[in-house]
């Protein structure tokens, strides 16, 4: 009798899918991107001692953070770039980047933005939205609740505003903020960005002609050939542009294709730095495999360009390269060399704005 009652068992369900420490598919490789490794006790008392350092800087619910911020900047940069625990990476992402200000000061409007409002976007969107980090276990199920989280935000942002309505490269912005905070907490995090709570304002990325990717491009270039004047040459006679590489740079701030840790990183200092940082960690990736670059024909350089090895992924050892490159005054400069030739990006913008679609 008791046999029977084991053999009429449903049988046990299918094996829950091996995830990394941030919840993606495991590839069966022994890549060590993101892979949870045992840590010895000395190891887990350090991070312990991390956290709690981090916890005192910030305060209860980050009450103690613009004061520490004003009273010992140059410490909160150094732990910055060593990388935020990612314990507290949300919070810490919403007080660097002004969009908690934001929230507390627009009670309300997100769930208006949802709820009572349309968008022309919404059919784009929904295109897109498996798109969007599709190997996350959160983002994986067919209208479930990390796919239903990312329309909300991309839908109210393109309501919210207009001109900018939704473009492709913003899901993976988006998605990576769902990761680490509530749907309303991510929408006004993505409003600080593009409006430029804290830095200068990002919108020019998502128009329609993506105005200040082309001006980041540009600069790129002439920092590439100014930092790497072999490289610079060589992309020169090969035909090689920066639009062919890392467009997507800029547009995702690195999340598209890059090992899931190393954006997380450049993320804690981008947000707290700036846009900089990017050209920083794009100079330092072709500097590290710049022997072999300039060895490449067109076709090669291509897909080098779009699948850098793996130990240039350490974040260990490509972001402390990254830092190193000064980058800040040129960029100001090339700024305005670029509107020289094309305009402000304030009349470039409004330009493109006022024609017909």
């Amino acid at each position: 009798m008791e046999k029977k009652r084991v053999d009429e068992q449903e049988p046990p369900p299918a094996s829950l899918p091996k995830v990394d420490r941030f919840g993606f598919v495991k590839q069966e490789t022994n890549s060590p991107d993101g892979l949870a490794k045992s840590r010895s006790a000395a190891e887990y008392e350090r991070e312990e001692r991390r956290i709690r350092k981090w916890r005192k800087m910030i305060g209860v619910g980050g009450s103690d953070w613009k004061h520490y911020v004003r009273r010992k900047p140059h410490v909160v940069k150094r732990r910055i770039r060593k990388g935020i625990p990612d314990c507290l990476r949300g919070l810490v992402w919403q007080l660097i980047s002004g969009s908690r200000d934001l929230l507390l000061m627009n009670p309300g409007v997100y769930e208006q933005l949802v709820i009572y409002e349309t968008s022309a976007s919404e059919l784009d969107i929904i295109r897109d939205i498996s798109r969007t980090f599709p190997s996350h276990v959160f983002f994986q199920q067919r209208h479930g609740p990390g796919q239903r989280s990312l329309y909300n935000v991309l839908k109210a942002y393109s309501v919210y505003d207009r001109d900018v309505g939704y473009v492709q490269g913003m899901g993976f912005v988006a998605g990576l903020l769902l990761l680490y905070m509530s749907e309303e907490d991510a929408f006004w995090l993505l409003v600080a960005l593009l409006k430029g709570a804290v830095h200068a304002p990002m919108e020019g990325m998502y128009l329609v002609g993506l105005p200040l990717v082309q001006q980041y491009l540009f600069q790129l270039d002439q920092l590439v050939r100014e930092h790497l004047p072999k490289l610079g040459e060589h992309f020169s006679q090969e035909m090689i542009n920066p639009s062919m590489y890392a467009s997507q740079w800029f547009i995702t701030v690195f999340s598209y294709s890059f090992p899931f840790h190393l954006a997380l990183r450049i993320w804690d200092v981008f947000l707290f730095e700036g846009v900089k940082i990017v050209f920083k960690v794009g100079l330092a990736l072709l500097k590290f495999c710049h022997d072999d670059l300039v060895k490449f024909p067109f076709e090669k350089l291509i897909h080098a360009l779009r699948n850098f090895p793996e130990d240039a992924m350490n974040p260990d050892i490509l972001l402390p390269m990254a830092y190193s490159i000064e980058v800040s005054k040129r960029l100001e400069v090339l700024k305005e060399e670029y509107e020289k030739q094309h305009g402000k990006l304030s009349e470039r913008v409004k330009q493109r704005l006022q024609q017909p679609s």
